[in-house]
């Protein structure tokens, strides 16, 4: 038996959880010992829910995240009294206080690569990067375990690597250095701020050797490349394996029973549009316009329009909803597609495989460039219509009557759906969890040997 941590990019929205639980639960019924580190509300609550231990490193920073890394979540977390765990509560504020990312580049709708990423993720600033990778050393070394399966989170590779624990990494394609980046279809300018300087400085204090891009933290000694050739594309020899669809949903989960009493003679349409609100003020990440755009659209359609938010609140501006939408907070993904006529999506990577494997066509209206890529393929194969989201005064903006005719047009041509099907069989030949499951326990069981 192995013992695996799993890894994520502590972000509070479901798109790291659906590829990394189904691997999860796969080793577990192999035998193996698996634990999370996945600190953000939402991620913690459907770890919870699978039955997995999720571990929190021991560091203020991340008892924000677990709070909401917002002024809101940080008068939580100061209330709630559990500063006292790292000692005195002003010392705990302090280390907060140097750990917070304070320095960031301009704010741009185009994040360009994973560099760019970074850097607008706080990673210019040393003691946020610091502080990341000294909790996550900790944790690591404590877990005593054998394997690190990482999920787009570098700190913790580097991590990883500082301890000389086996990495595998579980990755799109545009995250590897292999690859175009997120926009792929345009040059990137050349000035780009990079966390580089930062990480080398933090990678030499560990005796690491540096880095030359942010994306080299995101190949591991085996790198598992989710998708296909078509939705993820890299050179011949980008030494990745492909291992296909990676989505989660309980063995047992089924849908309530009303969803099944609507009628089979209106169109049923499925609105998933991950985190609205991530809380920061330039609304980068927000996925809120995806909800407004969709119910002005369809709110005089003929159709049945299933709005859910992977267990995060309803904007109240949206509210009360019309008569033909309604709102659940969390609906099981893979049986909600197979329900559904059309699915309605931000282009997040797990929402764009969902459509495909279950061979039903979509509507993306992609909320960022890592999102657009997505969309831009699935587009590509001929499965999906893309309506964009562009920016009118520094506010997203989509176009209502844009999106409506979208949702008629892939409704009424089956060219759609037929491409779709023919994209699930593709994807289903790689193997998916089952394929990732084997190829991560013979890599434990290798570096074991060894």
């Amino acid at each position: 038996m192995s013992r695996f941590l799993f890894t994520t990019l502590p972000t509070n929205d479901l798109g790291l959880l659906t590829r990394s639980l189904p691997i999860a639960t796969a080793l577990a019924s192999r035998g193996h010992s698996v634990t999370f580190c996945s600190p953000a509300r939402a991620p913690s609550r459907l770890i919870a829910d699978a039955g997995f231990q999720n571990r929190i490193p021991n560091h203020p920073l991340y008892a924000l995240i677990a709070h909401g890394a917002t002024p809101r979540g940080l008068l939580r977390l100061v209330r709630s009294g559990s500063l006292r765990r790292y000692g005195s509560p002003l010392r705990a504020l302090r280390d907060l206080v140097l750990a917070l990312p304070l320095r960031s580049p301009p704010r741009t709708h185009e994040i360009w690569n994973v560099d760019h990423a970074g850097a607008q993720l706080g990673m210019l600033n040393e003691g946020f990067v610091r502080a990341n990778c000294a909790a996550m050393l900790e944790l690591i070394a404590s877990s005593d375990v054998d394997v690190v399966v990482d999920f787009w989170n570098p700190f913790a590779v580097l991590a990883a690597r500082a301890l000389r624990k086996p990495v595998v990494t579980v990755i799109q394609a545009d995250a590897h250095p292999r690859s175009a980046g997120f926009i792929w279809w345009k040059q990137p300018p050349a000035d780009l701020p990079t966390p580089v300087p930062v990480l080398n400085r933090v990678l030499a204090s560990y005796g690491l050797p540096p880095i030359r891009s942010l994306s080299e933290l995101s190949v591991g000694d085996l790198t598992l490349c989710v998708g296909m050739p078509e939705t993820d594309p890299l050179p011949a020899d980008a030494a990745v394996t492909y291992v296909g669809p990676i989505l989660w949903q309980k063995p047992e989960a089924s849908l309530p029973a009303w969803i099944a009493e609507l009628s089979s003679d209106t169109p049923l349409i499925w609105l998933y549009a991950g985190n609205p609100r991530y809380g920061s003020a330039d609304e980068l990440l927000d996925s809120a316009i995806v909800l407004r755009a969709s119910i002005a659209a369809l709110r005089d359609e003929k159709v049945h329009l299933i709005i859910t938010t992977g267990h995060h609140p309803l904007p109240r501006d949206l509210l009360p909803l019309p008569a033909n939408v309604r709102h659940e907070a969390y609906l099981p993904g893979l049986a909600m597609a197979e329900r559904s006529d059309l699915l309605i999506h931000h282009g997040g990577y797990g929402s764009c495989q969902t459509g495909l494997l279950c061979g039903k066509p979509a509507v993306i209206v992609p909320t960022y460039a890592e999102r657009e890529s997505n969309a831009r393929r699935v587009a590509a194969l001929g499965a999906a219509a893309l309506v964009p989201v562009t920016y009118v005064a520094g506010k997203k903006y989509v176009d209502v009557a844009e999106l409506r005719a979208a949702v008629r047009r892939v409704l009424a041509e089956p060219s759609f759906t037929a491409n779709a099907k023919r994209a699930s069989e593709r994807l289903r030949s790689y193997g998916g969890t089952a394929a990732a499951a084997v190829a991560i326990e013979q890599f434990a069981h290798q570096h074991a040997v060894r």
